[in-house]
């Protein structure tokens, strides 16, 4: 392929639909956090546990509130990294970038060797290096065509996952109501209020839960990076923002209240909670259909973040944060070379697991642990910032987030109580500094950069580089 120059900035593709935006804002949040993960909530609080997911549940719709407002108002690839810019400056937004990105190239590698060990269970004779292998580049071919194309895969990818949860409410439901024949309903003994069954280990129980659980809603944030590419941005956010928050909550407090119901705390079965339910129900073969949803919500999970590495590896680049080639965009306006190297480097991580494993990456895992606790708290501080100026200049905005500023307060004292918590587990806390440690890494590093800039736009013969820069086409 050879470059060429075109005379105009050349945009990356629109061509991603409303139903796309909605159902990969919905099919990000249900994951294998969700379908796994759950366990760990409940065992840590019991059924209580929905307190902690009604508390994490309305941090993320106020967070998908104020990423919605800004989204519609400046679609932009970088999103949250661009609004925080746009607030604080030009460092703390490519610091946000950078940090995102790599916890998404990360989770690539993560997700690929889940999926397939998850498949191994079912297909022994499988070789779990090889599969991975094979998801990363299946998945990295539907990343490199048109957007469209990615936007209906992820849709299909999502609606599956939907579907197994609407099919899992109803059997659950069904069977707390006693409709299985030949089931015996276990009721609601499990919420025993007055015997202290329904929050066995008191608040501290409720408070560690909600740490846990808060990362099982990561990954919603992409939707706003998805905005850049959609037909019509405002209309399309706020349609995706309104349908997917009553979605998540009845999803997931549906979800976890039939399996706080049937699957007491201490049970085996929290390990999968989902096949416990099933297995209860006298379904035949659950645990291999959870599995195989499992393994379908991995890809997905996947599939967008390679697609939300590389829409913020582009647009790092093209605000000078990032070396431009990562900018550079294919015939059908896709970041190709962006692409690959967000691939490349979880395909880096996922050889080194392989040779070395359970020692790269839990390490890198738990370096990134917490990475969307302070994406959330950048987007929520920007939108603060940049509401307040919109509201003081007069500047429209064709989406705006209720209640506020209150609203996005709430957001902000959820989130210190999130931290707090993890700061003071004992498990939790080192995840914190280390992902902590990275921000101040990477945030003298970006200041380092505009230093270096600053100072070669004074010398002599230079002129300062634009705010954004022409992205180089790539022709075949």
């Amino acid at each position: 392929m050879e470059q060429q120059t075109m005379t105009s900035a050349p945009a990356l593709g629109a061509a991603l639909k409303p139903r796309q935006l909605t159902m990969m804002g919905l099919g990000s949040a249900i994951g294998a956090g969700l379908f796994i993960g759950s366990g760990a909530g409940i065992q840590a609080a019991g059924p209580a546990v929905l307190i902690s997911y009604l508390v994490a549940g309305t941090l993320i719709i106020l967070v998908m509130w104020a990423l919605g407002e800004m989204a519609a108002a400046n679609p932009d690839s970088g999103a949250f990294s661009v609004y925080t810019a746009r607030a604080f400056g030009p460092v703390a937004g490519a610091t946000v970038g950078w940090l995102w990105w790599l916890q998404l190239v990360v989770v690539i590698a993560a997700e690929a060797l889940g999926a397939a060990g998850l498949l191994s269970t079912i297909f022994p004779a499988l070789s779990v290096w090889l599969m991975a292998f094979v998801f990363i580049a299946v998945l990295t071919a539907v990343n490199l065509t048109r957007v469209k194309n990615f936007g209906e895969f992820e849709f299909w990818f999502a609606l599956l996952k939907v579907a197994a949860i609407v099919g899992f409410l109803l059997i659950g439901v069904a069977l707390l109501f006693g409709w299985l024949p030949g089931v015996q309903s276990p009721g609601l003994a499990n919420f025993n209020f007055s015997g202290g069954g329904f929050a066995p280990h008191g608040f501290a129980g409720i408070a560690t839960a909600l740490f846990v659980v808060a990362f099982a809603f990561g990954g919603t944030e992409i939707v706003s990076v998805a905005a850049a590419e959609t037909q019509d941005p405002a209309r399309s956010v706020g349609m995706a923002v309104r349908t997917v928050l009553w979605r998540i909550l009845i999803f997931y407090i549906g979800a976890i209240f039939i399996i706080a119901a049937v699957v007491p705390v201490g049970s085996a079965g929290l390990k999968s909670p989902f096949a416990a339910v099933l297995d209860a129900a006298g379904m035949p073969g659950a645990a291999t259909a959870i599995t195989f949803v499992a393994v379908a919500a991995l890809l997905s999970a996947l599939n967008a973040n390679l697609y939300g590495a590389s829409r913020m590896a582009f647009s790092l680049a093209e605000r000078g944060e990032a070396p431009r080639v990562l900018a550079a965009l294919s015939k059908s306006r896709v970041p190709v070379v962006a692409v690959l190297a967000s691939v490349s480097f979880g395909v880096v991580t996922a050889v080194l697991e392989v040779a070395f494993p359970e020692k790269v990456l839990p390490l890198l895992l738990n370096i990134v642990g917490s990475t969307s606790l302070l994406v959330w708290t950048s987007a929520l501080l920007a939108q603060l910032a940049l509401r307040l100026r919109a509201d003081r200049e007069g500047t429209f905005l064709p989406l705006r987030m209720a209640g506020f500023p209150w609203l996005t307060g709430l957001g902000l004292l959820i989130l210190a109580a999130i931290f707090t918590v993890g700061f003071i587990g004992e498990d939790s806390r080192p995840q914190l500094l280390s992902t902590f440690a990275l921000v101040a890494v990477l945030a003298a590093g970006n200041w380092l950069h505009h230093r270096s800039m600053k100072r070669s736009a004074q010398a002599p013969d230079r002129v300062e580089s634009p705010e954004r820069l022409e992205p180089p086409v790539l022709v075949d």
